[in-house]
Formats: C-alpha cells, structure tokens, sequence
C-alpha cells in the first residue's frame, strides 16, 4: 500500500540553533547542510515506500531549510512551514506548499487581519494546529512545551473556512483533543480535513479507540478528508513506522474498505498537493 505522509518535521540544524541548542538527548544532530539533511530522509523514506511527504519547518525563521530540501529534490518534498502571520515574511509564505500555523504556541488571532492578509495573499492549503499543543523536543531542552489558547480552539476557524472555501484547511491529529468540535468544524465547512498524525495520546485519556476515532472521523468527513500522518521528526527514530502499522490495524478493525484505505494513506495528499497546485 501507498503511504504519503502528511505530516513530518523537518529538524534542521538551523532549526536547533534557533533554539539554542547543541545537542538533544537521544537525537542525532543533523547535518549543517539541510539538502544533506533531506538526503538522510529521502533513504529512510525509500526504506519505508513514502513516495513525497509534506516537510514542516518547525520555525518561521527556518524555511529556507525546506526549500534547500524541495530544491534538492523537487519530485519528493512538500514544503511546509509554521508561519507567524504577526511576524513572518509574506513573500517567503507564498512559497510554501503548505501554511502552518500555531496560534497557541505564536500567541496570535486567527482573526487577526493580518492572518486574513497572509492567506488571501498565498492561497495555499493551511494547516491549523488546534488543541492541546504538547513539543516535545522543547521539553528535552527545558523550553516552555505545553501551549494552549483559546485561538486554538475549532470554532476559530470556521470563518477562515468560510472565508476561503477553496482552500483545504487541515487540522492534525483529529483536533488534538478537541475531537467533538473539530467534527462540528468539518460537519459545516467542507473543505476542512483532519491529518491523522501522532500516536494521538488525547485518544485513551477520552475513553475512546483509534477504531471509534476513525469510524466517526469517516460518518462525518467521509474517505475524501482524511490524510494519513505520522508526526515523524528525528533521527535515530526516522520514520515512525509504528504510527502506521496502528492506523492500518485501527482502519482494518473498523471494517474500512481498501479503497478508502488507499485515499487516506495517499489519495487524498496526492490530489491536494498535485504538482499543478505548487507554487
């Protein structure tokens, strides 16, 4: 089976400069050179069968690492990054395959004007992290690591995506936590999606399966709005093969036809990131 992750961060060297960090216990530092870097991930990639996954630059001041990355390898990358609309280069977001934004963790509005401004000038699919926000490689460095606002929240994103209703708007990992209203979200704007990605430890501490999360995420989104990610991120770890192998079995439990299977762990990337759509 086809499996395109949605959802991988892309730790650059200048990445855990910006953080003030040297070394992380239990990460193999990258390489200063970040096409030396996508080179790493493009052989553990071809190890697992990831055909062209979506890259985050996990800060607004390090996307010029994925675009050396999609540069390296332009057939194989996504690029994605957090962008900062209070803060973040207008003309540096417009090349980006994917916005991310992190309203709890930049501490901004989505309603602010300036977020308006930044997707009206980009018009590329946006990825919303809602919900609880737990980093953490910041945790490893005694960063400040769990965030959360009530920008974060489902419901502020409604009028984004009823302001855009071309744009594809993601949110990872179900709605992190914020489940129930992260369907009613998607229930009444329809081109919101859910990335599927982590191992999504909200899932148990709500009495619920990855089976029933599935099930329900498909009675309301249907097959066409999910997309399979990991929220893979380090090395030695690499590619986090076990995030898979518990979405297949938790998509098998739930009775999900191989069809659909297909369009969650690669269709559904495919067509909203078609080659046609990229910057």
């Amino acid at each position: 089976m086809i499996r395109t992750d949605a959802h991988i961060h892309f730790f650059s060297h200048r990445f855990f400069s910006l953080l003030g960090a040297d070394s992380v216990p239990g990460f193999t530092m990258p390489p200063a050179d970040p096409a030396e870097l996508a080179a790493h991930w493009i052989a553990e990639l071809d190890r697992h069968q990831v055909p062209r996954p979506a890259i985050i630059a996990s800060h607004p001041a390090d996307l010029d690492s994925v675009f050396a990355a999609r540069d390296a390898f332009p057939d194989r990358f996504v690029a994605a990054g957090m962008i900062n609309p209070a803060a973040s280069n207008l003309d540096s977001a417009s090349r980006l395959d994917l916005l991310c934004l992190f309203p709890a963790l930049h501490n901004f509005s989505l309603s602010d004007p300036r977020t308006l401004e930044l997707l009206a000038a980009a018009r590329r699919p946006v990825f919303i992290h809602c919900g609880r926000l737990s980093i953490g490689v910041r945790a490893k460095l005694g960063l400040p690591a769990e965030f959360n606002s009530p920008e974060a929240h489902p419901d502020r994103v409604r009028p984004l995506a009823e302001r855009f209703p071309d744009l594809p708007f993601l949110l990872p990992h179900f709605g992190a936590g914020l489940f129930d209203e992260a369907l009613a979200l998607a229930a009444a704007c329809p081109n919101v999606h859910f990335d599927t990605s982590s191992t999504n430890s909200w899932i148990a501490a709500a009495g619920l399966t990855l089976a029933h999360v599935f099930a329900r995420s498909l009675d309301v989104l249907g097959p066409t709005r999910l997309l399979f990610g990991t929220d893979s991120s380090f090395f030695p770890r690499g590619w986090h093969r076990a995030v898979f192998d518990q979405q297949l079995a938790a998509l098998e439990q739930a009775q999900v036809s191989l069809a659909d299977q297909q369009l969650i762990f690669h269709g559904n990337f495919a067509r909203i990131f078609a080659e046609k759509n990229r910057p």
